[in-house]
């Protein structure tokens, strides 16, 4: 198979784009994911290599994850990786004003759309001839610590690390790898907020040093690179001043 095949969820804006443009700059075909075409089409216009396909998805629909692979498949006849990327957030909340709408918000995109996704990926992977590929879930910083008010996003990216680890545990005889790569403060449109003060532990408000998401984007093409006898089975990518080492 000469033709290296990766879908990226979440490919319209920040880290979904950069991991998609460094992937089509290493001549993979990217199949480009995420709610709004407008903004893939966007994404497919910067690419300076490789190819594209634009798929418009809902990737908390099951549905419409069956019918995106099912693309994927008739197109291109297999697949080599997902990058598990798609996600999203409430305001800061105190968890004793959290209400269940915004917890299901936040965990239909967070962990069942990264389910779907991944399970999709991982039958496909099994069942394609000859069999392997790698499933990349984008975790974050705060798999490892929470911010204040952050309790289901915190939760949920707790859990994208026991999705990553059961997922690479059961690919094993498979040759399929299974990573989670955790992220701070990455340049996009989810942490703009960092430069007008992002809430701290202290409860102070305080702005945050953020970097270029094309650093992300660039890890993730390194990760999906390797041959699949080589993981990297947890890395952390983040803004080198940000406060994450001895938050709280």
């Amino acid at each position: 198979m000469t033709d290296r095949v990766a879908i990226v969820t979440g490919a319209g804006s920040g880290i979904g784009r950069a991991a998609a443009l460094n992937l089509l700059k290493g001549g993979w075909s990217v199949v480009l994911v995420g709610r709004r075409k407008d903004a893939l089409e966007e994404t497919a216009g910067m690419a300076t290599g490789g190819k594209t396909l634009i798929m418009p998805t809902d990737v908390t629909d099951p549905a419409q994850v069956d019918a995106l692979f099912a693309k994927v498949k008739e197109t291109y006849g297999h697949l080599d990786v997902l990058f598990n990327n798609a996600g999203g957030n409430v305001p800061t909340t105190n968890f004793g004003d959290f209400t269940f709408e915004m917890w299901r918000k936040v965990c239909a995109v967070n962990l069942d759309a990264m389910f779907l996704c991944a399970n999709a990926a991982f039958r496909m992977m099994r069942d394609q001839t000859p069999q392997g590929g790698r499933i990349i879930n984008n975790g974050s910083i705060s798999a490892h610590n929470p911010r204040p008010g952050s309790v289901a996003y915190t939760s949920t990216k707790h859990a994208v690390t026991g999705l990553t680890k059961s997922i690479a545990l059961d690919g094993r005889q498979y040759d399929i790898c299974c990573s989670q790569i955790d992220i701070g403060n990455a340049a996009t449109p989810m942490t703009a907020r960092s430069t007008n003060g992002q809430l701290q532990p202290n409860g102070q408000m305080a702005v945050e040093a953020r970097m270029d998401a094309d650093h992300v984007g660039q890890q993730v093409a390194f990760m999906a690179g390797l041959p699949l006898e080589s993981n990297v089975q947890f890395v952390t990518i983040m803004a080198s001043k940000m406060p994450w080492i001895g938050r709280g």
